[in-house]
């Protein structure tokens, strides 16, 4: 099996030069997937809190409006955001009885699934 080559990763090879200092890699990490299950958590909480702002005081639903770019499935996004989103979300839901008992349902799926 002489002369079989096998290369993993970078291979670098050099002759001679002068100011050899390194490598620059033009890599990035794959996107980490999303869950199905979240992406259509998510997707269920975002209809129902479409819902629920226009049953809400104008504040209130400004809120909601502030909230909801940060509520997403992405495991890029940042976390500590997201989450206190959610829980403004929630507390919204929470001041308005039982019309807003699905959405505090559905950000407590949410939250589950994200492990928090």
């Amino acid at each position: 099996m002489s002369g079989d080559n096998y290369y993993f990763g970078d291979s670098v090879t050099m002759h001679g030069g002068q100011g050899n200092t390194g490598i620059i890699k033009n890599q990035s990490a794959p996107a980490a997937p999303v869950a199905p299950e979240l992406e259509a958590a998510v997707r269920e909480l975002v209809a129902l809190v479409s819902q629920l702002r226009t049953q809400v005081a104008p504040a209130s639903a400004q809120a909601i409006d502030d909230s909801l770019p940060a509520i997403t499935a992405d495991p890029a996004a940042p976390a500590q955001r997201r989450h206190a989103a959610l829980m403004a979300v929630a507390g919204i839901a929470a001041t308005v009885g039982a019309v807003g008992q699905p959405v505090v349902e559905a950000v407590n799926k949410v939250l589950g699934l994200l492990g928090s």
